[in-house]
């Protein structure tokens, strides 16, 4: 084992060390031996047991918390699977902090270095104070040369390496919660750390986020009142990110929103709407939509921040949302089945006729409420509920979409202690079914098809000359490959053989009977003995034919 190896080794020891004392702390103690290696628990739990006076639910989230950014991050991720988990727990785990003491800022000054070797030259000043801090990266007000207001986002040293580890003890651990406890298989831990890996890794990376705001300001460049921070691409990079400083207060923030001389209940509107266009229009939406997130500038725009988490919908994935939408709003079980396949949730055979009529009875209960009644966050829970009851496979994109919308509505409320989110959401499903009638969209659909069909009906003629000219030069070889027909030749050429036999063994017959009649015509000895070897040889025949004649028979039966 190499060096390198053995250093890996070693941190992930450490690593499952520290686990392992969190997990007592918490009072977790018990799952050690089934999981953790045991070298990593047997020395730990020497060290006393933990305390457990909070609920299980409240010990898990401060576990988390504990255990650092990547666990934190997981949590966060978890707290969408709504089918999975039991409301208690997501809404503990909706309260993750991701807040972290900063780091001095002569920690992050080679970092800043990399990326603005000449720092004097690019800024003016940098203020060494963040303005905010979390597991992931820090936040530092800084100012260009030439007065622009911008802010430095700066990853946290070392932050990947910590990350890597984390991620290769929780594929570990999912792999022995798999093993050693089976009725967990059902929720497939390790194919969740794995989506879990992917979306953290494309967090950690800047560019990407930029890139990310750069694709949400193109898609609302033609949207009033929302504002997107430009990005300075010449000072960042993967680990910094340079972009427009922008001023504004939160969006839950009702009395700043006041003072701004905005109307909050416009601001829930747009809001609400803007995650709609997100999902149904654009099918790339903002994937963590907390209020921190959001801001209301002065100029009363709506400003999105932070751009590393975000969802993708394909254009027949939003196709399918939609009608899931419909179906909710409508309250219409049958369109919900069909848009719970179109998502690829597989329901079992011998559980169809239950999961039909549990969610029927879900959707029944809403349906004799007015539209302004009805609970949209209520009967999803529901819905979800059911889910979670036969152990259905639900695809993340479903819980992301469900999670930001629920956000959007609790900031809406927030607002508005009137908004109705099921009756912005029926204005906006006919709105966006009149825009789709005729958009570009569908009509370059119709045009291709359109298109297609003309173009195969300008080729009909000459495929047809095509067929005719082979026809009449002989060209068209026909095979025809069916077992049933060799099976008829093979029968075929056994009864015409049987027939030859017979057709051969009646005339040696009546050869020889025609040569014995004739015995009162003087004829030689030999001639005599040949028709009666003749005749011994058409019964030897005879006899041999009928005896498969009847052995067919039987086999035929």
């Amino acid at each position: 084992m190499c060096a390198s190896e053995d250093i890996v080794m070693v941190t992930r020891l450490r690593r499952y060390g520290q686990i392992a004392d969190v997990l007592i702390k918490y009072g977790f103690g018990m799952v050690l031996e089934g999981v953790l290696p045991a070298g990593a628990w047997r020395r730990v739990m020497r060290r006393g047991a933990g305390i457990e006076r909070q609920s299980v639910y409240v010990r898990i989230r401060l576990a988390l918390e504990d255990l650092g950014p990547t666990f934190i991050k997981f949590g966060q991720i978890m707290s969408t699977r709504r089918e999975l988990l039991p409301p208690p727990m997501i809404e503990e785990l909706q309260k993750l902090q991701d807040q972290v003491a900063p780091i001095p800022f002569e920690e992050i000054r080679p970092l800043i270095d990399e990326y603005c070797p000449d720092i004097g030259a690019a800024f003016e000043e940098i203020d060494e104070v963040p303005q905010a801090a979390a597991s992931l990266a820090q936040v530092h007000r800084a100012v260009l040369k030439g007065g622009t207001e911008v802010v430095l986002k700066v990853q946290r040293p070392g932050i990947g390496e910590v990350i890597e580890t984390d991620l290769m003890i929780l594929r570990f651990l999912a792999r022995q919660v798999e093993m050693r406890f089976h009725d967990m298989r059902v929720y497939n831990p390790v194919g969740m750390v794995e989506e879990f890996s992917t979306q953290i890794r494309k967090e950690i990376d800047f560019v990407r986020d930029g890139m990310n705001a750069e694709r949400f300001a193109h898609n609302f460049r033609d949207f009033p009142g929302v504002k997107i921070p430009k990005i300075f691409w010449e000072y960042s990079g993967t680990r910094m990110l340079v972009m427009e400083r922008i001023e504004g207060v939160r969006v839950d923030d009702v009395a700043a929103i006041r003072d701004l001389g905005a109307d909050p209940v416009e601001i829930a509107k747009r809001g609400f709407h803007c995650y709609l266009k997100q999902v149904f229009v654009d099918g790339f939406f903002h994937g963590d939509p907390h209020p921190g997130n959001i801001l209301v500038t002065p100029k009363r725009d709506l400003a999105f921040l932070d751009f590393g988490i975000v969802g993708v919908l394909r254009p027949e994935k939003r196709e399918v949302f939609i009608d899931l939408l419909s179906a909710l709003v409508e309250n219409d079980p049958d369109l919900l089945i069909d848009a719970f396949r179109g998502l690829g949730i597989e329901i079992r055979d011998e559980d169809m006729e239950m999961v039909k009529d549990d969610l029927y009875l879900v959707v029944a209960d809403y349906s004799e409420f007015r539209i302004g009644q009805v609970n949209i966050r209520r009967m999803v829970d529901e819905i979800t509920t059911v889910l979670r009851r036969y152990n259905l496979s639900v695809p993340l994109s479903l819980m992301q979409v469900i999670k930001i919308l629920f956000m959007t509505m609790d900031t809406g409320i927030r607002l508005d202690p009137h908004f109705n989110s099921t009756t912005e959401l029926r204005h906006y499903l006919t709105e966006l079914r009149a825009r789709k009638t005729l958009s570009p969209d569908v009509v370059k659909k119709a045009a291709h098809s359109v298109k297609g069909v003309l173009e195969g009906a300008f080729e009909l003629p000459r495929n047809v000359n095509e067929v005719l000219r082979k026809l009449s030069t002989g060209s068209v070889k026909l095979e025809i490959v069916d077992t049933d027909l060799v099976k008829l030749q093979r029968s075929l050429d056994r009864s015409s053989d049987k027939i030859l036999v017979g057709l051969i063994t009646s005339a040696v017959v009546i050869g020889s009977s025609l040569i014995l009649l004739a015995s009162h015509v003087t004829l030689p000895d030999q001639v005599v003995v040949i028709a009666f070897i003749g005749y011994v040889l058409a019964l030897f025949i005879g006899f041999f034919a009928l005896y498969h004649v009847i052995s067919g028979s039987v086999e035929l039966r």
